[in-house]
């Protein structure tokens, strides 16, 4: 069964994370969610060293592989879709991964604010 697109945060079309590696709640590599995603991973992050070591000491071992679930482990500069209170908790440590708004689901709005999310988005380069 297809889902129906899910919005991003500016209630445009969710634009995808990451296919490689692939992400999502449903590893469609977009940050889309549904009532069964307890997690709420609904955040697309660019994943720091400093993130990395922050989640495996708060118990979430992002950076290892685990084969069982066809994970390779993440490294600095890849994108994941992270849940809504795990960034939280990472901005309140001082450890918040920059975010792609884009690609980040409207959910998140009632996790986190707007203006906090704007004052961590991705910087595009732009050409003049």
């Amino acid at each position: 069964m297809k889902r129906k697109m899910q919005k991003n945060i500016f209630g445009l079309e969710i634009t995808p994370c990451s296919n490689n590696p692939k992400t999502g709640y449903f590893r469609d590599g977009c940050c889309n969610t549904d009532e069964k995603d307890f997690g709420v991973h609904t955040v697309c992050v660019l994943v720091t060293e400093e993130f990395l070591a922050f989640s495996k000491n708060a118990g979430n071992d992002l950076s290892t592989p685990v084969t069982i679930y066809n994970f390779s482990g993440l490294k600095p500069g890849d994108k994941w879709c992270l849940c809504a209170s795990r960034w939280l908790e990472a901005h309140h440590a001082g450890q918040a991964p920059l975010i792609d708004l884009e690609a980040t689901n409207e959910e998140t709005l009632k996790y986190i604010p707007m203006n906090l999310l704007l004052e961590y988005a991705i910087k595009v380069e732009q050409n003049s």
